[in-house]
Parts: structure tokens; sequence; C-alpha cells
């Protein structure tokens, strides 16, 4: 089994060919500018496991928007946590506890969701 990092990037990849249903806007909360064009492609997880995670991000949305963004602008949109913490004015250190509870939270329910299928 994939660990969550590369899971992650693989479902990032996956979203950002619009397969996902998580309605993310493709310049997040400032970042207009910060986002590289490339137009190279990216390794992509399967549609059952991106509907999966997609259903994970989801249920992060709903409670925890700041880490939500997080995800999506790291993971979808290729954003550096060194650029989001300059962009929100904090540590690195802050970025990336935000994104291991963000991490944990999705871990969480992956395991739920695995559990009772």
């Amino acid at each position: 089994m994939r660990d969550i990092h590369e899971s992650l990037e693989l479902w990032g990849a996956w979203a950002a060919s619009e397969n996902s249903g998580v309605d993310f806007s493709p310049i997040a909360a400032g970042f207009k500018g910060l986002l590289p064009q490339t137009s190279k492609s990216r390794l992509q997880c399967s549609d059952d496991e991106g509907v999966m995670i997609d259903g994970c991000i989801a249920r992060l949305k709903k409670i925890r928007f700041d880490e939500y963004e997080l995800i999506i602008l790291h993971y979808v949109l290729n954003v550096s946590l060194r650029k989001i913490a300059k962009k929100r004015k904090c540590s690195d250190g802050t970025i990336r506890k935000e994104l291991q509870r963000a991490l944990g939270f999705i871990l969480g329910v992956m395991h739920l969701i695995n559990n009772h299928i």
C-alpha cells in the first residue's frame, strides 16, 4: 500500500485533470501568480481511488476549510509549503503542522471507509 503523501500526489494530478467532484477554485485565496504554468502530465490514481479520496477531501472541506485549502494548494495546484507559509505570513512549521492534521483526518476517514466496505 502507498503512503498518504504518494496517494495524495496521484489524487492531486487526477483532480487537476478535472476528474474531481470537490469544488475548488483554480485560483485560491490570493495565490494568483504563484502557480506555475505547466503542461507536463503527472501520474494519476485510478478513478476508483480518486473518487474515494475525493469523498475524504469533501468531508475535510466541511469541517476544516483552512486544511482543505492547504491540501488543494499543495497537492492539486502544486504550490510549495514554503510559498503557502509566505503568503499566509506564518512559519513553514505552522503549515507543516496544519498539513499533518489534515493528513490525519484524511487517513481516519479512509480507514472508516475501508472498514465499512
